[in-house]
């Protein structure tokens, strides 16, 4: 591990960058948490409107799988956005960049990908 807290490649200019890809992902994680949100809200909606006994409906199995699914995707979305807040902290901390595993600098193809990537290639790998 380096004696440096800071990633020294995020130098201004790119650091600047990575906030860039960061705030556009948050902006459209908020926007898939929205639709997600009118769509499971949309479903129980219309389930409300019908008495259904998902035991014998033949709907009812198929309805309670799209909403559970809906709330999977939509869980999915809130921890996206919570990784993504976490890692803009992490920028205005000067850490943005390092492993929190072994501490050593996560290559910027990766964060270009993940930006809110916590670990290396390494790390994220052996955590499987």
């Amino acid at each position: 591990m380096s004696d440096e807290s800071t990633n020294a490649n995020f130098a201004a200019p790119q650091g600047e960058s990575m906030r860039a890809l960061l705030a556009a992902d948050r902006v459209g994680t908020l926007h898939q948490i929205s639709a997600l949100s009118r769509e499971y809200d949309g479903i129980v909606e219309a389930n409300a409107l019908v008495a259904i006994d998902d035991e014998h409906d033949p709907e009812g199995a198929s309805t309670a799988f799209e909403r559970a699914h809906v709330a999977a995707l939509l869980s999915q979305a809130r921890e996206h956005l919570n990784d993504l807040d976490r890692a803009l902290e992490r920028l205005e901390r000067g850490d943005y960049g390092r492993c929190e595993e072994c501490g050593e600098p996560i290559p910027t193809e990766r964060l270009e990908v993940r930006p809110a990537a916590k670990t290396c290639v390494r790390c994220a790998s052996v955590a499987r």
